[in-house]
Formats: structure tokens, sequence, C-alpha cells
């Protein structure tokens, strides 16, 4: 189960997708990668279990990015990473609904950022094992200060500067996707960009 901080449980549920969706298809969970970071993300498949490594890392920070990102009842989607790396950042951007009913893990302390704009359904066999905080959200980008975002709408290769802490969910798409959590898990899901600094201590 997931492992969060006592301001991330604060924090559960602050803004939640109202929209309902329902439904998952294994037919059509994958995770796949869209090939537009300079080292791009890698998927394998062992069994059930979807091993993600590579991506683009700049100082501690991890960047992925996907075509889709769905886990199916029963999956594993493991975010493989090094144990120097504090946030990971995974963006959606193919345009279709994230269906998580499986878990999705990550190593050490590291916080994990789901981004889709398109909206983010968590089944009811969805988990957490993420030794940091999770965020999942339908922002568009994440804001690095004044030095850059992470867009899942606009892709472009984050800027070696990318090195900080975010600072902001940046929202553009009206209506707003819904994020739907039918899971038992704790999450913080979609919270206001103000408190993303209040999120996890130290950033």
């Amino acid at each position: 189960m997931s492992k969060m901080s006592d301001i991330g449980r604060q924090l559960l549920g602050i803004v939640l997708g109202s929209a309902c969706i329902f439904g998952t298809s294994s037919a059509t969970a994958q995770i796949t990668p869209d090939r537009t970071l300079p080292s791009n993300s890698n998927v394998t498949i062992n069994g059930s279990i979807f091993n993600i490594t590579g991506g683009t890392q700049a100082g501690r920070n991890l960047f992925h990015s996907f075509q889709q990102f769905s886990v199916p009842t029963g999956g594993t989607a493991f975010f493989n990473n090094a144990a120097d790396i504090q946030n990971i950042f995974g963006r959606v951007t193919g345009g279709n609904v994230s269906n998580i009913d499986g878990l999705i893990r990550a190593n050490g302390a590291a916080n994990l950022f789901v981004i889709n704009p398109s909206g983010i359904i968590f089944g009811p066999n969805a988990s957490l094992n993420v030794g940091g905080s999770f965020v999942g959200t339908t922002a568009n980008a994440i804001q690095f200060g004044n030095l850059g975002f992470f867009s899942a709408t606009n892709p472009e290769a984050p800027s070696p500067l990318l090195t900080i802490n975010p600072s902001a969910l940046l929202f553009n798409q009206i209506p707003i996707a819904p994020i739907q959590n039918n899971s038992s898990c704790e999450m913080v899901l979609n919270f206001l960009p103000q408190h993303l600094d209040k999120a996890m201590p130290g950033m």
C-alpha cells in the first residue's frame, strides 16, 4: 500500500473529478512509451509486470513519457528507478484515459507524479507501493519555477535546467478531465496547484 506523508494525507481529495466513468478493459490496458524524450522510456513485460526503465534524468528528477498508461487487473507498473532518484514524472500524451486497476510501484523513497489530462480512473483493485508521495493529476503540465515545464499536451524534451523540485500544476483544459478513485487505496489526486509545495516536505 502507499506510504504517504502526513501532509499528503491531509491534501487527499482536495479536488477530485466529478464525472463518472466505469470499467477497465484488460484488452486495451497497456503502457507504451511515446519516444519524445532525449533518452526514451523503455517498457518490458514479464508476465503481468510492466518493467519501466530508461527515461531522461536531470539531477535527481527522472522523466518518463507514454503514449498510453494503463494497468490491468492483477498487473504491475514497476518504475524501476535508481536509488538516487527523488522525483519521477510520468506524462501520458496519447489522449486516452488511464485505467489503473493493478499495482503501481517505484524503488526507494522516490515521489511519483502521473500526469494525464485525458483522465485517470483508479479501479477497485488499484494499489500503490511508493516510498515517497504519489500525485495523480489531470493537469496539462508541471511547472518548475521560472525554468520551464513538463507538458503532456505540448510534449517537449525536459530542459537540463529542470533539476529543481516542481512548483505548480498547470491547467488549460476546459472542462477538466475526470479523476475517479474506486480503490480503497489512499492517494493524493489532482490537488490545487498552490498546495503543491506542501505535498512533500522540503519542496
